[in-house]
């Protein structure tokens, strides 16, 4: 079976190999904002997102299983996409200093004309930052296109008094254990 990550993101690459499953990745090469305008909620947004990029890759791969992702931070019903540049990242960050905001992740498996779809919820709560401690950890981490202005798998780790996860894997963009029971329902071997 040909297995497709319908994402470039080297975090998601990274954390679908460790399950030690071939793989091929493929862009998704949709345009999110699109769909960001449509005013739905954050878990039905990450849900409809992860399921568009795995569709999206059925064209050049129709006999493949594709993995679609997506990742987004709601604070208080607002969605936090990647910020792009320093200042807008600044504003983030500024946001979600002091405060518990949600990481909602969610894959798509599409699997011989079938849909299996996981979202993700992680909590977390970031400590109070002063902005010289936000310029700091922006100018050392650049997490410019990641949601939320943060890199956990770095410096970001740094920001937070708590973290509550069922799968710290979904932390970085792809959630381990819900794709290891997905991919075993398609009839993948793992481990």
């Amino acid at each position: 079976m040909s297995l497709i990550l319908a994402s470039t993101s080297s975090y998601r690459r990274d954390l679908l190999a460790r399950l030690g499953v071939p793989f091929e990745c493929h862009t998704s090469g949709i345009d999110e904002n699109k769909f960001k305008a449509d005013g739905m909620g954050p878990i039905e947004l990450a849900r409809t997102l992860a399921t568009e990029k795995a569709m999206n890759a059925i064209t050049a791969h129709p006999l493949a299983t594709i993995i679609g992702c997506d990742q987004l931070v709601d604070i208080d019903g607002r969605i936090l996409g990647k910020p792009g540049s320093f200042d807008a990242a600044v504003e983030q960050l500024s946001l979600l200093a002091g405060r518990s905001h949600r990481l909602v992740t969610a894959i798509c498996v599409w699997h011989n004309g079938g849909v299996l779809t996981h979202i993700d919820l992680t909590t977390l709560v970031m400590r109070p930052l002063a902005a010289d401690a936000i310029s700091r950890y922006l100018m050392h981490d650049q997490p410019f296109n990641c949601s939320g202005s943060y890199r956990l798998e770095s410096r970001g780790i740094t920001l937070f008094e708590r973290i509550e996860s069922d799968d710290n894997t979904a932390i970085i963009g792809l959630p381990l254990i819900a794709t290891t029971t997905l991919l075993k329902r398609c009839g993948y071997e793992i481990p």
